[in-house]
This record gives C-alpha cells, sequence and structure tokens, in this order.
C-alpha cells in the first residue's frame, strides 16, 4: 500500500511497528538514528515517515528542520515521543509535522494518523499549530507496546453473514467438533480482515502470540485471508 520509514533507537518499537505495519500491507523500512534516516530517505522516497524525537545522534525536531529547510520535507512526518512538551510538539507541527502521537502509541491512533498522513493532499505543507492530528479515540484502545499481549473483548454476538454459513459434522468427538467450527470462525475473520493478524486478534480478544499458536494447531492457512482480500 506505502512505503513507510520508521525513525526509532528503540529495537522493541521498530520491530513492533514493522510487524504492524506490515500486517497492515504496508511497506517497512527501518532506521535506528538520524544518519540511517537520511540514507533511507533519499534512497528509498517514503511515502510517509515515523519519526522519533529523542534518538541519540541528532533529535527527530532538528531532523525535521534539516529536511525542511533543504526541500526535503516531501512527504508527511508522524512524530512520536513519550517525554515531548506541547511546545515541542507544536514547533514541531509549524516545521510541517503533519502529527504527533505521544508514546506509549494506540494502535487505532497510529493507524489513524497513518490514514489521514497518506491522504494528505499536500505533501509537506505546515499545519497550523494546535493541529496534533487525528481525533481522539475511544478511552479503551490496544497500545503499540500491548499489541503482542493483549487485545479487545469479544462482543456477544458475532453477526457472521449469510456468505459464511457452513454445516458442521456433529456426530463426532466435541472435541473434533469444536476444532472443525474454530478453524472454519478463524478463516472468515482472517478473510474479513484481509489476513491482518493485528485487527483478528483485536477482533477475536485472543493475544497475539496465543493467536498464532492456536491458527497453527488448527492448520489454519495464513495466506487465505490475504488472497480473498486481493
Amino acid at each position: 500500500m506505502a512505503n513507510i520509514l520508521v525513525v526509532d533507537d528503540e529495537l522493541g518499537i521498530r520491530d513492533l511497528l514493522s510487524e504492524i505495519l506490515n500486517d497492515e500491507g504496508h511497506n517497512v523500512e527501518l532506521a535506528e538514528n538520524a544518519a540511517q534516516a537520511r540514507g533511507a530517505r533519499n534512497r528509498s522516497r517514503p511515502d510517509l515517515v515515523l519519526l522519533d524525537i529523542w534518538m541519540p545522534d541528532t533529535d527527530g525536531v532538528t531532523l525535521l528542520k534539516e529536511w525542511s529547510s533543504n526541500g526535503l520535507l516531501t512527504m508527511p512526518v508522524i512524530m512520536m515521543s513519550g517525554h515531548a512538551t506541547i511546545e515541542t510538539a507544536v514547533e514541531a507541527t509549524k516545521i510541517g509535522a503533519q502529527s504527533f502521537l505521544e508514546k506509549p502509541i494506540t494502535m487505532q491512533k497510529l493507524l489513524k494518523a497513518i490514514e489521514a498522513g497518506l491522504m494528505r493532499d499536500t505533501p509537506g505543507a505546515a499545519r497550523k499549530p494546535g493541529a496534533l492530528g487525528p481525533a481522539a479515540a475511544p478511552a479503551v484502545e490496544l497500545t503499540v507496546e500491548a499489541a503482542m499481549t493483549g487485545g479487545q473483548s469479544l462482543p456477544p454476538v458475532v453477526e457472521m453473514g449469510p456468505q459464511a454459513r457452513q454445516v458442521f459434522e456433529l456426530d463426532k468427538p466435541l472435541r473434533e467438533a469444536r476444532d472443525d467450527f474454530e478453524k472454519s470462525y478463524f478463516e472468515f475473520h482472517l478473510a474479513k480482515e484481509g489476513g491482518s493478524m493485528t485487527r483478528v486478534a483485536e477482533k477475536t480478544g485472543l493475544e497475539r502470540t496465543h493467536l498464532y499458536r492456536k491458527l497453527k494447531q488448527l492448520g489454519v492457512d495464513l495466506s487465505r485471508g490475504k488472497r480473498s482480500a486481493a
């Protein structure tokens, strides 16, 4: 869908963001400092950049200024930080940042900010002070850091639609019948969510690691959902 550059000096954050964005169908390049980010910007011309503010060599705001002054801010940049002040966020948006995300970043806000950034009409255009990104999301959300360890609860009723109806053979042991149902259940959600493990984990209320083990145990074809969405 899009080429996204993730710039963050924390390996865990880079890995989690990469996994989530790959799950969403994006191509992801990683940089752990400003020097690597400069090279990636010149080499791959990303459609969007997720840029951490506090980095060991050159901070994100300084790098943003550099890109802006050199005419290289031709892509939307979303700033990220767990320690930045409001003044820093306003400064970044004045320079030309698309929005600002405070860590721990909720997955819903992350995806909304990326969607808004990719839909922006004028690349590199500065935003008005105080325009710090998309509207606030609901209070109960899944954080990026918690993406591998939790999710939202499954609604009491799941509307699967007529296309998802299936006849199950009931004249068999309970465990086998349950496995048949669970396999069909997960295959349905994988197809519905375009193969996105992140969204399936949220929909079903399972931890991502448990979800992977469950799908493997049931023999679910993980590529099936992505083929269905193609």
